[in-house]
């Protein structure tokens, strides 16, 4: 939290002209909600709400099924269906590492490091673009090691990260069902990767959401003509089909986001191409 001076001057800062695009936003945030946006735990609130909201809508799918064959035809794994208990179970084991150790974590790490301080000016929006996109990258590359080193060696999948595939056909609950070594391995590059990279806090923000996003997608389970690897040309995102394809052959596209590093170490595997189909 930032001590009582500062936040007096934070408090009255004038409104002052600026080309920053962003800045009328973090003016607001800095004058009425600086409480919640100087807290530690707004970093995890972020977190586990996206996990949260961006899972609901494929839920619903997943619990739907073939009742709403418009969207069904995109299942990847018709044969692999979800049900309740499991979706239940993945969402526990989430809230359980929040509770139990992401938040002890931060209370540590109150203690022991030092306050951070708002800085009074927003980002550029090209800022927050590319700064967002390299530490995407550097993620992708942290994970993608740690991926295959966990693959390769026996001990460490079965004690780390057989966890998460308990199920060959993923879905939007299952992308945050880890072992707590694993979760805190993530959570750990990915506060140090936008301190590395000197982040403002509105990027890393932004960073948190949009990941937990790409994350949730990878796991839904559809091939949707309209997620992020069939928007960004060229395949450069691996998106659902790639990692239901990692559950089904786990020795294959071992990274998070993109597809660079499979193509490159030659673990990139041939994807199901859906068909597309317009409905009458």
């Amino acid at each position: 939290m930032l001590n009582i001076s500062e936040q007096t001057s934070l408090q009255i800062l004038p409104s002052r002209a600026s080309g920053r695009l962003l800045q009328p936003f973090w003016d607001y945030l800095l004058l009425h909600h600086l409480p919640l946006i100087s807290s530690p735990f707004l970093p995890v609130l972020l977190a586990f709400s996206s996990y949260f909201f961006c899972s609901i809508p494929f839920a619903v799918l997943d619990l739907l099924g073939e009742k709403v064959p418009s969207f069904y035809q995109y299942k990847i794994q018709p044969d692999r269906q979800p049900t309740v208990g499991m979706m239940v179970k993945g969402f526990m084991t989430a809230l359980y590492n929040h509770v139990f150790f992401v938040l002890p974590a931060v209370i540590i790490g109150m203690c022991i490091l030092p306050t951070p301080t708002l800085p009074q000016d927003a980002p550029a929006l090209y800022e927050v673009l590319i700064d967002g996109l390299a530490v995407l990258l550097l993620f992708d590359t942290q994970y993608f090691i740690w991926h295959v080193v966990h693959h390769k060696h026996p001990q460490l999948y079965r004690w780390i990260h057989a966890v998460h595939h308990e199920y060959m056909a993923p879905f939007s609950w299952s992308s945050e069902q880890l072992s707590i070594p694993e979760l805190m391995t993530i959570g750990f590059w990915s506060n140090l990767d936008t301190i590395l990279l000197k982040c403002h806090p509105l990027t890393t923000w932004c960073i948190t959401v949009f990941s937990v996003w790409m994350s949730v997608e990878d796991h839904i389970g559809y091939d949707l003509p309209w997620t992020l690897n069939h928007l960004v040309p060229f395949g450069l995102l691996g998106g659902a089909p790639a990692h239901d394809m990692h559950h089904q052959k786990p020795s294959s596209n071992f990274a998070p986001f993109f597809s660079h590093w499979d193509r490159i170490f030659g673990t990139a595997a041939p994807l199901k191409k859906k068909t597309f189909r317009k409905n009458k």
